[in-house]
């Protein structure tokens, strides 16, 4: 299911401040999201969302965290920072997702231990064909940001779509998930939010350039044993 995937696309997520703006993209992440969810210890309001994402540079794609929001509130957000991905992270239907006609991603929130095995994320793909990329999260309250990782194993061994492993990655794990998920998918990117933080909300310079090196040496690793010719970053 794989294709010749050579580097696995980075996003930080629920960034507060300037700073954690700034040192994930000079780490070389490639997104990074804002949670615009008011229960959530990450919550930025639109207004800060879009004064953050002034901040990034061409091509690193600002991403917006909805749980269950009013449509007209995401096309207001939407029409603010006209370059955002939009992320359904509730309860949203295909239908939902669809009426804002924007580039989205959707969570699915794999439960934690041997029920993992249960969710049928083959038929959750196909329900939600429109999204850019399935964003697989641990199903813990709060829709997120727990720090809690699911078993990568219990994933089907063959879905057709662009996955986005999250949940619980830090440096210590992530090159594992990457190794144990790429195979699985047609591309794979990783999101990370707790496993980079010194508390919920504010991120460390130093544990993003962690995180972002372990997932380069996975990238290492899967090229030699694919025989992938990995390009200099």
């Amino acid at each position: 299911m794989t294709t010749q995937q050579q580097r696995t696309r980075i996003k930080i997520c629920g960034l507060t401040r300037e700073q954690d703006v700034d040192a994930a993209v000079a780490a070389g992440a490639d997104a990074v999201g804002f949670v615009l969810y008011p229960p959530s210890p990450r919550y930025v309001t639109p207004a800060r969302a879009l004064e953050l994402s002034r901040r990034l540079p061409p091509f690193v794609t600002p991403v917006l965290l909805f749980v269950n929001e009013d449509a007209t509130k995401i096309i207001a957000a939407c029409q603010d920072i006209p370059g955002a991905t939009v992320q359904f992270h509730g309860e949203e239907t295909p239908g939902d997702c669809d009426r804002i006609a924007r580039p989205y991603l959707r969570a699915a929130r794999i439960p934690l231990g041997a029920a993992a095995a249960g969710f049928d994320l083959v038929k959750y793909a196909q329900d939600y064909s429109n999204a850019q990329a399935i964003l697989l999260d641990a199903h813990v309250d709060g829709y997120g940001g727990g720090g809690k990782a699911f078993n990568w194993s219990l994933l089907p061994p063959s879905v057709d779509a662009h996955l986005v492993l999250s949940g619980g990655l830090n440096a210590a794990n992530v090159i594992d998930g990457i190794l144990q998920v790429r195979p699985r998918c047609r591309t794979l990117a990783v999101d990370v939010s707790s496993g980079v933080e010194i508390r919920k909300g504010i991120k460390s310079a130093e544990k993003i350039n962690q995180f972002v090196a372990a997932v380069r040496a996975a990238d290492e690793q899967f090229a030699k044993s694919n025989h992938v010719p990995v390009p200099a970053t």
